[in-house]
């Protein structure tokens, strides 16, 4: 089967004319992208809890980068997963950072406008099992009979 010249010529201009307005959108002063002329895009983060697995984020906010990417960003601590979930759900917060079995809670039961995960913040989950007194011979099977509590308030469902 021959391939018409005219075609072939026709699907390259238009590959190329597609790829480069993808291309030049991305291009731009700082200030340019749905700003309102301010230079700067206000963004609202809550963070589910102020966390040492967060350290990265505020020396960046610290450090000023965020402002040097014209991000003017408020950072609000929620206490807890519900509470995160309700500012990003009533339009308080732009962004929540919080596990992502919220979402799952608030999809199944039956939100329209649900959100979405996006990112991985961490690896791992920053989860420690303190006691009280010292346990230097500590076997998870001295946790039998025991009363443990597994996370914030807010942010684990009564039956974990």
């Amino acid at each position: 089967m021959k391939r018409n010249p005219k075609m072939k010529f026709l699907s390259l201009t238009l590959c190329l004319l597609l790829s480069s307005g993808l291309l030049l959108s991305g291009c731009g002063d700082k200030g340019s992208s749905g700003t309102g002329g301010s230079g700067s895009t206000k963004v609202t983060l809550n963070e589910v809890a102020h966390s040492i697995f967060y350290a990265p984020m505020y020396v960046a906010i610290e450090e000023g980068y965020f402002s040097d990417e014209g991000i003017d960003l408020t950072l609000v601590t929620g206490f807890g997963a519900d509470k995160t979930m309700t500012a990003v759900l009533s339009g308080e917060a732009d962004i929540g950072f919080m596990g992502c079995e919220t979402t799952v809670y608030t999809y199944n039961e039956g939100a329209e406008d649900y959100v979405v995960n996006f990112a991985q913040l961490t690896q791992r989950a920053g989860n420690f099992l303190v006691a009280r007194e010292p346990m230097p011979d500590f076997s998870w099977s001295d946790l039998l009979g025991k009363n443990v509590l597994g996370g914030r308030k807010g942010a684990c469902r009564p039956n974990m």
